[in-house]
């Protein structure tokens, strides 16, 4: 069997967890999602969701990582109990990680597109229905969605191809440097626009009022639902790189460390996106509609419009490759696990080309096969569903009652890993409220998600 990898350092650690969290869910879902539903007082429920629920599973699944040293094709099969059935999950997670894969790298690929359109000077002078039109062209055109597609996936199979060390953590760490670096550019940009300054008291200072507004208890399942998904657990992106870092530190203080670098990345989003928007008299919360159609039109109404649109989609492809890179390497190393003769090299090869394939019907549902529609919408929609709304909060749950119940790991187990190192420990007073409290809002999570889809 093949000597297991391990990270350089523990800055790589946190930075390529990090980078798997953050994607577009956070440059791209939080500005619009903190738009709609209240602003300030939408981020400070959704902070407290962050504390309350996300740290903990984390935590948890970082800890199964760690302690099997395996994937989540392995990691139920080492510490469940002889006779339990806990290893059935995995099955579940390798293909939720294959799925988001599937639908991923088609949106990674429009920001690419976005990008070239930017730099070579395509968005000046249009006009915003010229601007709106410009996605659906993009969406119509299988050739263009193939392409961008494709490099995105080859491109981060190369990466992967190089090993935890020398490629993933490597990139990441620079990809990171530079996407924060761009979001101090943008950010410093967006609120010294004139009429920033409305947007920046919507973002900062709290308005309960609007919470109201909005409806309480959606906003509170809105800001739950992102607390959740922001750091991307349940599918064992975060147990994959648990297994590749030692135990010199305990595991609460790595979790935070990762969902504060998650959160900072949100917030300057929103420092970016919601300014400019009020600055130009536009709605915040026009959903996800805001890359790609709205911001375009604020850009070209900015001096340097071309600049600043051409920084901001490069951006998003850091943001979105950070992603697909921490994605890909789960993906590598749950079959790696599961065939370890394979070389890593191999596995990328047959990995890419696989991918390609399994990405074609979301690329192909816009245009050639834009006639199916599972569940009334396209099939980048369908799968999002099968992974945002059922597999990551079925997975959390998992994930939770494994470390908690004695059929599963049990507590005394991931108490002892989760606590071993220097920094923050777990408390153990909160093993009932783990035990109850978080799957609760977890179930509810999943059935409102279910409620919102079916019967909004």
């Amino acid at each position: 069997m093949q000597q297991r990898e391990t990270f350089g350092s523990r800055l790589g650690f946190i930075l390529i967890s990090a980078g798997c969290a953050i994607g577009l869910g956070n440059v791209w879902r939080f500005p619009y999602i903190t738009g709609k539903y209240g602003g300030a007082a939408f981020i400070l429920l959704y902070l407290a969701f962050l504390l309350l629920f996300g740290i903990p599973v984390m935590t948890m699944e970082f800890s199964v990582g760690r302690a099997s040293r395996r994937s989540i094709s392995r990691s139920f099969h080492e510490l469940e109990p002889k006779g339990s059935k806990w290893h059935l999950w995995s099955y579940f997670g390798i293909a939720g990680n294959i799925i988001l894969m599937m639908f991923y790298t088609t949106i990674a690929g429009w920001m690419f597109v976005y990008f070239l359109k930017y730099i070579t000077g395509t968005f000046n002078q249009m006009s915003a229905e010229q601007v709106a039109g410009t996605f659906d062209q993009l969406t119509a055109d299988p050739i263009t969605m193939t392409v961008a597609m494709a490099v995105t996936v080859f491109l981060g199979f190369i990466v992967c191809s190089f090993g935890v060390k020398e490629g993933v953590e490597a990139v990441n760490k620079k990809m990171m440097a530079l996407l924060i670096l761009l979001m101090a550019v943008l950010a410093i940009r967006a609120i010294t626009l004139d009429g920033a300054q409305e947007g920046l008291k919507y973002f900062l200072i709290p308005d309960f009022h609007k919470i109201v507004d909005n409806g309480v208890w959606n906003v509170m399942y809105q800001a739950m639902s992102q607390a959740f998904f922001t750091l991307s657990v349940g599918m064992g992106g975060m147990a994959i790189f648990g297994s590749y870092i030692g135990k010199e530190h305990s595991l609460l203080g790595e979790s935070i460390n990762v969902a504060a670098l998650d959160t900072f990345v949100a917030l300057c989003s929103g420092l970016i996106v919601i300014p400019a928007c009020f600055a130009f008299g536009v709605d915040p919360g026009a959903g996800p509609p805001l890359i790609f159609i709205t911001l375009p039109s604020v850009f070209g109404q900015m001096p340097g419009g071309q600049l600043w649109g051409s920084l901001f989609f490069l951006f998003m492809i850091f943001a979105a490759m950070s992603t697909v890179i921490g994605v890909m390497e789960n993906i590598i190393s749950c079959f790696t696990d599961l065939f370890p003769n394979l070389s890593r090299k191999k596995m990328c090869l047959f990995g890419a080309a696989a991918l390609f394939i399994l990405s074609m019907p979301v690329v192909l549902g816009f245009n050639v096969w834009s006639h199916i529609q599972p569940l009334g919408g396209s099939i980048l929609d369908f799968e999002d569903f099968l992974v945002s709304n059922n597999i990551l909060p079925i997975g959390s749950c998992i994930y939770v009652l494994f470390c908690c119940l004695k059929g599963g790991w049990g507590w005394e187990h991931f108490m002892a890993e989760a606590n071993s190192g220097l920094g923050r420990k777990f408390p153990n007073w909160a093993r009932m409220y783990c035990t109850v409290v978080i799957p609760i809002a977890i179930v509810v999570i999943l059935i409102m998600g279910y409620l919102t889809k079916f019967f909004a």
